[in-house]
C-alpha cells in the first residue's frame, strides 16, 4: 500500500503530514535519516493517525535529538498516539528510559 505520508523540514521544525503508519515509515526512513542534529520540533497537528511503527519512528528521533542534547517539542496528538504511548509506557517525550515511563 502506497503512503500519503509527507515531512518537511522548515528551520528546526519537522511537519509530518498524512498517516504515520509502517508504509509511511519505510518510505520517509532515507529522508529522516539524514535530519540535521538542530532538530528542535516535532509538528504532528497535520497526522491523521499513527500506529506502532509511526510511534517508534517519532521515538527514534526523539532519541536522536535527546542525545544531541535538545529534547525536542512534540505538538499535535494525532489519532492512535495517546493509546500508543500509554501502552509503551512512554514519556510525554516519548523516551523509553525515563523514570516517569514506568510510573
Amino acid at each position: 500500500m502506497a503512503s500519503n505520508a509527507l515531512a518537511l523540514l522548515e528551520g528546526g521544525t519537522l511537519r509530518l503530514r498524512g498517516a504515520l503508519d509502517r508504509a509511511a515509515v519505510i518510505a520517509l526512513w532515507p529522508q529522516l535519516q539524514a535530519l540535521p542534529a538542530q532538530l528542535a520540533r516535532l509538528e504532528l497537528g497535520e497526522v491523521e493517525r499513527v500506529d506502532s511503527a509511526g510511534l517508534a519512528l517519532l521515538a527514534e528521533l526523539a532519541a536522536r535529538a535527546r542525545k544531541a542534547g535538545h529534547p525536542l517539542v512534540i505538538s499535535g496528538m494525532p489519532a492512535g498516539y495517546n493509546e500508543l504511548s500509554a501502552a509503551y509506557r512512554l514519556s510525554p517525550d516519548l523516551d523509553f528510559n525515563a523514570t516517569s515511563a514506568a510510573s
